[in-house]
Parts: C-alpha cells; sequence; structure tokens
C-alpha cells in the first residue's frame, strides 16, 4: 500500500470505495438542515416538502426512513462501482459497513444516529502522503472517518502521515447562519429561515468546519471553496498546516458546501463545471482552461420520489460528480446521456455505470470515492 495522490485525474492505482450498508435513514436535525438548505429548498417547486417544521430542530432531531427498496439498489450501484473499479485494475479498499443495529453516537449536548461511510470524499482529504481528517459539520457523521480507520492504520503503517483537524463541538452556535438566512431570501421556492439556535454550555462560537470535497487538488495547489466562517476557519488552518507545502486558493460561495459538483479537473487544461461563468470565480490563472458544460440535465433520468417521505439531498446537477481513472477515462452515470455524449465529444472514453438514486443519498461517484495513490506527483498546474 502507497498513499500518493496529489490529483483527481492521473492513472489511478488505488482508491477507497464507500460502503452504503444499512443506509436506512437520516437523522433530521439543525446540523442536517443546514448542511443540506439549498437542495431542501432551492430546487423543489413545491411548498409542501417536509421541513423543519416536522422534523425538530437543535440537538435533537428526527430520524427520516429511507424506503428498503432504494435502500437495497443504493447498495446494489454502490457494489458495481467498486467492481467496475476492479475490473478496470485498480486495487480497491472498503470500510467496516455499518452494523444494522448500530446505537447512537453523541457529543456533548447531542445525540445523532451514525450515517455509513459512503460519502467518503467529505471527511477526509487526501494530500500526497498524508491522510487528513475533516472536521464534520454534521452531526451524524461525526464518527464516520472511525468506519475508515482500519484502511487508514494499514496506510500509517506503511508509512504514510495522519492527520486530524481539530473537531468542532457542533452545538447550534457552532454554525454560522449566513449563508442558510441568506438564501431563504435569495433562491426562491419553499425556503425556511434555520433560526433560533439553542444556547448550550458547551458554546464556543463559531468553529471549525470544512469537508475534503470543497478541496479542488492540482498538485501544489488546492482551491477551496468557502461560503461562511466555519468554512474560513478551516481554509485558514489548511494554510497554516500547509504552509510552504501547498498554494490555498480560495473561492467565495461557488457553492453551499462542497466544490465537486460545480468543477472537477479532468487532465490539466481541462475542467468539466455546472456552467460557464464558474471560470470567473476561479482564480486567474485557471480562468483560461477549457470549461466542458455538458446539456442541462434530463428530468427523465431521474426516478420520481413522494414530496412528502422522500428527502432529495441533491440538485439535478450531481451527475457532474463523475470519477477519472487516468486522463482519458471516466466513470459517469449510465442514464446521463447528454453528460456522457459531452464527454465523449471532447475526447473522453467514458465507462457507464450504474447509480439511480444519487439525488436521495447525497453523492456521486467522485463522493462515493477516496484516491489514495494516483501516478501524478506534486506538479505546478499554475505557471
Amino acid at each position: 500500500m502507497r498513499l500518493h495522490s496529489h490529483d483527481d485525474f492521473t492513472p489511478l492505482r488505488e482508491i477507497i470505495v464507500g460502503s452504503a450498508a444499512n443506509y436506512l435513514g437520516h437523522d433530521r436535525d439543525l446540523s442536517f438542515e443546514l448542511f443540506h438548505h439549498e437542495n431542501l429548498t432551492g430546487f423543489r417547486s413545491d411548498w409542501a416538502y417536509p421541513r423543519l417544521a416536522q422534523a425538530g430542530t437543535g440537538t435533537r432531531g428526527q430520524n427520516w426512513a429511507v424506503k428498503q427498496r432504494y435502500a437495497e439498489e443504493l447498495h446494489e450501484d454502490v457494489e458495481n462501482l467498486a467492481a467496475t473499479l476492479a475490473e478496470l485494475g485498480v486495487t480497491v479498499h472498503r470500510p467496516l459497513p455499518l452494523p444494522p443495529d448500530a446505537p447512537p453516537i453523541a457529543g456533548l449536548g447531542w445525540q445523532a444516529a451514525p450515517t455509513p461511510a459512503l460519502n467518503i470524499r467529505d471527511n477526509t482529504l487526501i494530500l500526497g502522503d498524508e491522510i487528513i481528517e475533516t472536521p464534520p459539520a454534521i452531526r451524524s457523521r461525526y464518527l464516520e472517518t472511525r468506519l475508515l480507520a482500519p484502511v487508514f492504520t494499514r496506510y500509517w503503517e506503511a508509512g504514510a502521515k495522519w492527520t486530524t483537524m481539530p473537531r468542532p463541538t457542533l452545538t447550534d452556535n457552532s454554525f454560522d447562519l449566513s449563508y442558510a438566512r441568506e438564501a431563504a431570501t435569495t433562491l426562491g421556492g419553499p425556503t425556511e429561515a434555520i433560526d433560533d439556535p439553542q444556547p448550550s454550555p458547551y458554546d464556543v462560537g463559531y468553529e471549525m468546519m470544512l469537508d475534503g470535497a470543497q478541496v479542488l487538488r492540482l498538485g501544489r495547489d488546492l482551491v477551496v471553496n468557502v461560503a461562511q466562517n466555519n468554512h474560513e476557519q478551516g481554509a485558514h488552518w489548511l494554510e497554516r498546516h500547509l504552509k510552504g507545502r501547498y498554494r490555498v486558493h480560495r473561492v467565495w460561495r461557488m457553492a453551499d458546501n462542497h466544490i465537486d459538483s460545480m468543477l472537477l479537473a479532468l487532465k490539466p487544461g481541462v475542467f468539466l463545471a455546472r456552467h460557464d461563468g464558474i471560470r470567473n470565480l476561479m482564480p486567474e490563472p485557471l480562468r483560461s482552461w477549457r470549461y466542458i458544460v455538458p446539456p442541462e440535465p434530463d428530468v427523465g433520468a431521474f426516478p420520481i420520489y413522494d414530496d412528502y417521505e422522500d428527502l432529495v439531498l441533491t440538485s439535478p446537477y450531481i451527475d457532474l460528480n463523475v470519477l477519472s481513472v487516468d486522463e482519458h477515462t471516466v466513470l459517469a452515470n449510465e442514464q446521463c446521456t447528454g453528460l456522457i455524449k459531452a464527454l465523449e465529444s471532447e475526447g473522453f472514453t467514458v465507462v457507464p455505470v450504474r447509480h439511480r438514486h444519487r439525488r436521495l443519498f447525497g453523492g456521486g461517484f467522485h463522493c462515493f470515492t477516496l484516491d489514495m495513490c494516483r501516478d501524478g506527483g506534486y506538479e505546478d498546474y499554475l505557471s
């Protein structure tokens, strides 16, 4: 095992694929609602969509069950993703599955049902030969990386560095609510501001929160999406920790959180982007790259869900969340034919893989995976 990963596009040798085992529900509390606020509101047209009034807020939320059929089909698709990567010659590692009877986890003043290690790109950032566990923003995901600990331990025993960013307490007052409050007045649709955070004896003010999926890795340069104070603190920690090794470039509110359904690097000089306006948000040296913008998603490519029972956690653009095996080969959702044609017209070989319920579980192929070894090195792609 060798930890060596500086980008998302050079030849892939080793990867972790997440586990969907026993993903049976969502723990809806303030942290969950805040993280998914934009997609629980701005992309819906019905005012009856179940929101905070039904779900509960603060330190005690409500578990929102996922239909058994959807959970089983998700598991099938994730296992197929792992098998596809293995068939392509990639060494695939897996996290521990979440037990079906996993007890609740708890912090100082809160309790939540744990989440399987599925969207594993979120809570870990791989930089070269270093594993960095990032500070989670959702309480139910607080211990998620413990399911990855056996794999991380093997890399550490083989010589990798292993670092954990400071862990937030995650009281209500830990969160900078500015993005959600502003979105409630600008997004339209069934918006509902997240207000009335409850005080706690454990309050320390705004805390550091930053997901690995907010970071675009380009050799020695990192592009970090910052939408509010919690993210800014995380970006500042990265700057200090990586001083002299990496250059950290902030982009302001490219998304509410993750950058990898807005923008992905497919090879040096080429991005896959949701829209061409993203170019203007990027650091100046990256604005001259080619920005591939696929056609708008086909609404017929998505399952039809029940507005009262099923939580849709991502926008229709989630299929931009592709995974590159090398600079010429990309794994994409087989149902997203417009995206596939756009990539093929640009000379990429597309490996179509099934992923039915990506909007219910908050992730695509890039989210579900964590690159551990790629051939690319510590390159300067900006000069």
